[in-house]
């Protein structure tokens, strides 16, 4: 399923986010990585090398900057995330955004991937505000990905089956599920107190393929089923690997990254 974007707060008032790290090693192996394009356009438009990553996690997009010749400080709010990073190059802070101080520290570039919908949006801003040097671009984005119709139809099914008492996400577009999530992420920046220029969207379209075996890998990494109980949860993958097998055992999903981008105002 989507995972679903909930209402922009504290990452204190959201287990949710901190729950990441029950799956920490699989969701670093299952998860996609962000398009190359939008990683080096980031590192061009920035002053200089020296990057913040927000909800680092287990250093993704972290690593993906790290060779795009970025110095990157990842701060994650969950310990065993921070820890994957750290073990794979990626020097991490534990912390709530809101609640991590920069100590007199400052960035070029500041980044979120897939992570912001847990940070208070105009906090969040105002805290990446003090982080930046002037001129330096703050980048919010997330993969949003959308079946062919026959397998969403498929999963449709398999999710009112399973999960009745689950909202099914699988209904709607992807993109209209997530669109207040990027309106919220441009209003935080334009109410940081004047810091931030009229924020801008970039997108990029992009095609993954996947398997039987590596979609299940990737579905209890989404914020809607990694909480599940076991067996809920076995059901789930069971019935999912079901309908995936009826359709020929793989398929190729269209992603659609959608950045919101400001630059850091010169005063």
């Amino acid at each position: 399923m989507p995972s679903s974007p909930p209402e922009p707060k504290s990452p204190e008032l959201h287990p949710t986010a901190r729950s990441f790290g029950t799956e920490a090693t699989r969701y670093d192996r299952a998860r996609p990585r962000y398009p190359e394009a939008l990683v080096q356009r980031i590192a061009a438009t920035s002053p200089g090398p020296d990057l913040l990553d927000v909800g680092t996690g287990t250093g993704i997009v972290a690593r993906q900057f790290q060779a795009a010749g970025c110095r990157v400080l990842g701060v994650e709010v969950d310990a065993r995330m921070a820890e994957l990073a750290r073990l794979s190059g990626v020097e991490t802070e534990v912390a709530a955004f809101e609640e991590w101080e920069p100590a007199g520290r400052a960035f070029d570039a500041v980044v979120s991937a897939q992570a912001w919908h847990w940070v208070d949006a105009v906090a969040g801003a105002a805290k990446a505000a003090r982080a930046l040097r002037p001129g330096g671009r703050l980048t919010l984005f997330w993969n949003v990905f959308q079946p062919p119709p026959k397998v969403t139809e498929a999963f449709v099914e398999v999710h009112d089956r399973v999960l009745p008492d689950i909202p099914n996400l699988w209904t709607r577009p992807a993109l209209d599920t997530y669109s207040p999530l990027f309106a919220e992420a441009a209003d935080g920046i334009r109410q940081a107190g004047g810091a931030f220029g009229e924020p801008e969207e970039w997108r990029y379209e992009w095609e993954h393929p996947y398997t039987r075996d590596e979609w299940l890998d990737l579905l209890p990494t989404h914020g809607r089923t990694n909480g599940l109980p076991p067996a809920r949860l076995t059901e789930l993958l069971t019935a999912t690997g079901a309908a995936i097998d009826a359709l020929g055992g793989e398929f190729t999903v269209g992603y659609t990254t959608v950045a919101i981008t400001s630059e850091r105002a010169a005063s």
